[in-house]
């Protein structure tokens, strides 16, 4: 009887586990695309790049000097030798990936063309085309090629990449290592990364393979549209790539193709994050927004009288939820634009408007300073023995010339030849006021440092064992 029931009990398990595995099976199936149709449908907009620039080696030998007597008899010899002997121009060959949009139109990355002194195409069916730059963003690592082909291409359909979540599946069509057609997937592994690649990084990142040769490939959702341009690896790193988000192509793309180029808005502030001890310091709840350290003169920032110390909490109503996000927004911003910008200011929050400008070849985005967390500091007047030292501008004022090891300064980021501007709002122009300032703080209180480092400013927090 008892045996009976044991194999009653274990048949039972036993049918409930392989209804478990099969409805497992099936809700896995359901929940992930048909990559099978999905690489059928999307590989005929997705192109293999291939491009050559002509490369001119400097010369490496020199030819002897003619003899204090006339020609050199041997000179016609050696002048064949040496010109045989010189290196030759080359050409520099390269792949990369793209997809065509409309028009035969083709996006890639900035990278994978500019430079280059022929650009050619292949399409998933074997056809071949040249294929012009009409535009570059070298900021956004973005390339806009123009085909000369007659007939009409098939494009790729653009997605939103504001809705895409992490986790969701993503498909990476391209050509790695020069091999044609490669699919990969994966899911949506992070949003919004920054790895310093430049000014208004914002990538999508995926475990789905990409190599060299990806560069400039559409990474598509589950629906076949792309969400991104596939960008950047990590050396040595396995199942981590990166991908332009395609709203960011997308409101650039007609300046490319109708200009070459991308006019880019700019407010003129130098920010930094909003750290613990430094929200502490003004007064705020939460570690949001940019801290604007410095306003640059004649810059639609001075115009709306920002001042260093103000929080900008949204522009343009957008909310400024960290500091990265400020340099994209106003870059996005048309030039000539009036915006309203929300701060926090002396811990109250007000509203400034002005007029944005526009970004200048070159430079002048907003600079983003890193400030670091966490006082033995030694200080010294300014004069111009002091600011031909530490190679400072500044001839007065309060000039940091020593810093403790391991010290509280230190860990806050004060650096030796940094200038103090301003303790928690108040000017310090000479050591007695540095000093006063510093003894009118109690233990565990933080000191708030607003601090001149070379051309940039930037805000600084130290608490007080």
């Amino acid at each position: 009887m008892q045996r009976t029931a044991v194999r009653m009990f274990s048949s039972v398990m036993v049918a409930t586990l392989l209804v478990s595995i099969g409805f497992g099976i099936t809700w896995a199936k359901e929940l992930a695309p048909d990559f099978v149709e999905l690489a059928k449908k999307l590989k005929p907009s997705v192109v293999n790049i291939s491009t050559a620039k002509t490369v001119k080696p400097q010369t490496q030998f020199r030819r002897p000097f003619n003899t204090p007597f006339g020609n050199d008899p041997f000179q016609d010899f050696f002048d064949r030798f040496f010109d045989n002997m010189q290196p030759r121009q080359y050409k520099q060959r390269s792949l990369g990936s793209g997809f065509i949009i409309d028009g035969g139109y083709i996006l890639t990355n900035n990278h994978v063309v500019n430079g280059a002194d022929e650009i050619k195409i292949k399409l998933a069916d074997g056809r071949e085309f040249k294929a012009e730059v009409k535009g570059l963003d070298e900021k956004l690592d973005l390339a806009l090629l123009k085909t000369d082909a007659k007939e009409e291409l098939p494009t790729a359909k653009m997605g939103d990449s504001d809705a895409i979540e992490v986790g969701e599946w993503v498909m990476a069509i391209g050509n790695p290592f020069g091999l044609a057609e490669t699919v990969t997937a994966g899911i949506v592994s992070a949003k919004g990364r920054v790895i310093g690649s430049g000014p208004y990084d914002d990538f999508i990142q995926t475990d789905a393979s990409i190599n060299p040769g990806n560069s400039g490939g559409p990474l598509f959702n589950a629906k076949g549209e792309v969400i991104g341009i596939n960008t950047a690896i990590i050396a040595g790193g396995q199942g981590i790539g990166f991908a332009i988000p395609i709203n960011m192509a997308k409101s650039i793309i007609p300046q490319l193709r109708d200009k070459g180029k991308v006019t880019r808005g700019w407010l003129g502030v130098s920010i930094q994050p909003v750290t613990p001890d430094l929200a502490k310091s003004f007064g705020l709840s939460s570690e949001k927004g940019a801290l604007v350290s410095e306003v640059l003169p004649e810059s639609p920032a001075e115009k709306a009288e920002l001042k260093p110390g103000d929080i900008i909490l949204e522009f343009d109503g957008k909310a400024i939820h960290e500091m990265s996000e400020l340099p994209r927004v106003v870059a996005a911003t048309d030039v000539g634009k009036k915006v309203t910008i929300k701060i926090v200011r002396d811990g109250k929050e007000e509203e400034v408007t002005t007029v944005i400008d526009r970004l200048k070849d070159g430079g002048g985005e907003e600079r983003g300073e890193a400030a670091q967390d966490k006082l033995g500091l030694t200080v010294r007047e300014l004069n111009k023995e002091l600011a031909s030292r530490f190679q400072l501008k500044d001839t007065t004022g309060v000039v940091v010339t020593e810093v403790k090891p391991d010290g509280l300064a230190q860990e806050a980021g004060i650096a030796q030849g940094d200038v103090i501007k301003e303790i928690d709002g108040k000017k310090v122009t000479n050591p007695k006021k540095y000093e006063k300032a510093i003894a009118a703080h109690k233990k565990g209180q933080i000191v708030r440092f607003l601090l001149k480092r070379g051309d940039s400013s930037l805000f600084v927090a130290a608490k007080l064992d």
